[in-house]
């Protein structure tokens, strides 16, 4: 065995001497086509060496000791994966180094991780859509930091500081990815600074309520309706109560078990009276057999957010500065309003704190269903709706 040939193990690599003038490479007896250049300086860099289409190439999986000797090893057996399929990764990275376009980019974007990894793939796509199609033909080193700054102020200055910095999170992604898979220039979006942002305490108010109530009653598309009732009377997120499904939920026991929650882990809410009695109406319209409690005409099959319904209800109800999400929101405010502690309101909204974790871990359902029950009868009383209903 070569002096140069060796298994791979960290403190070996790491008293490995360099040559003052020649680059000095090291090869994996473990790993096939693992090497290691040690150059002169003392960098030392993993590679693979492998024949593609007959033609030799080098693929670098990265710097040593930032890049482990198992990372190196995993990388190579995705790119042998890739090989495999005849796909070269070294062209892969020339296509990159010869210009992708913002749009081409955001394509690989969604589908080699936004879709994969992302449960909110769906609102970067609405971002892209909304904001940056006039810039789809762009080659990526052509959008500078300027660029992004003016569009920044711009979508801050008419949509809010809010949209704003979720679409300056966006492109910095975009470009992260992008010099991930080969693009060999500096992140732009990384020199642009985010407008702050002050923690939003909006809600429903009890002089609105009776308004609200009203204009919901009188919302000529039910689904939007009995899904913005939902929404207040559950305290769900937007995203779980669009896709709310029937194999969810328990009419009989009174429960809704959400299979994933945006923390990652299920949650079972509890759905009182007045829910009951939305979901069993819906149940009996649901001529379809629709799996979806709020069935919707696009790709996915459910009811996507209603905004037109939404701005009929605020302008019929003249409520200003109120959005879906402010529903959630409500339910929590008026459970505090009515005496609910802390942790029954993190356990009823799905919030994932450190410190309350473990109260919450002790909590039955009963207390929440009695805070929850409470709030939303001072809600009903204050906007006069339980009246109307009966």
């Amino acid at each position: 065995m070569s002096k140069n040939q060796m298994n791979f193990i960290k403190r070996t690599l790491e008293a490995l001497p360099y040559h003052p003038t020649d680059i000095v490479t090291y090869h994996d007896t473990t790993q096939a086509g693992l090497k290691l250049l040690v150059r002169p300086g003392g960098t030392k860099t993993f590679v693979l060496y492998r024949k593609i289409n007959g033609k030799p190439e080098r693929i670098k999986l990265g710097r040593f000791p930032q890049t482990t000797i198992e990372q190196a090893r995993k990388k190579i057996d995705l790119l042998n994966a890739k090989i495999a399929e005849n796909i070269n990764p070294n062209q892969e990275k020339r296509s990159f180094k010869e210009e992708v376009t913002l749009e081409e980019i955001f394509a690989q974007y969604m589908e080699r991780h936004a879709k994969l990894h992302k449960k909110s793939w769906e609102e970067d796509e609405a971002q892209f859509n909304r904001y940056l199609t006039r810039w789809a033909n762009k080659k990526l080193s052509a959008i500078t930091k300027v660029d992004i700054q003016k569009l920044h102020i711009a979508v801050g200055d008419k949509n809010g500081t809010y949209a704003a910095n979720r679409l300056l999170a966006l492109l910095h992604g975009l470009f992260n990815k992008a010099r991930e898979w080969g693009w060999e220039h500096d992140n732009p979006a990384q020199y642009v600074k985010k407008f702050r942002e002050k923690s939003r305490e909006r809600f429903l108010q009890s002089e609105e309520l009776p308004l609200f109530f009203q204009a919901v009653s009188e919302e000529s598309n039910d689904i939007a309706r009995d899904y913005i009732l939902i929404s207040l009377l559950t305290g769900a997120r937007k995203s779980n109560v669009l896709a709310m499904q029937w194999n969810e939920i328990s009419l009989e026991n009174g429960t809704w078990q959400i299979p994933d929650t945006k923390n990652n882990s299920s949650h079972l809410i509890p759905l009182l009276d007045e829910a009951i009695n939305i979901l069993q109406n819906r149940k009996a319209a649901n001529e379809s057999n629709s799996p979806w409690v709020f069935p919707g005409t696009g790709a996915t099959g459910h009811l996507m957010e209603p905004k037109k319904a939404w701005k009929r209800i605020l302008d019929k109800a003249n409520i200003e500065n109120l959005r879906l999400h402010d529903l959630r929101r409500s339910l929590g405010s008026w459970q505090a309003a009515t005496g609910a502690s802390l942790s029954i309101i993190g356990k009823t909204l799905a919030h994932k704190s450190v410190n309350a974790t473990a109260i919450y871990a002790r909590l039955n359902i009963d207390p929440v269903r009695e805070a929850m029950d409470k709030a939303t009868q001072a809600i009903f009383k204050a906007g006069k709706y339980l009246e109307k209903s009966n």
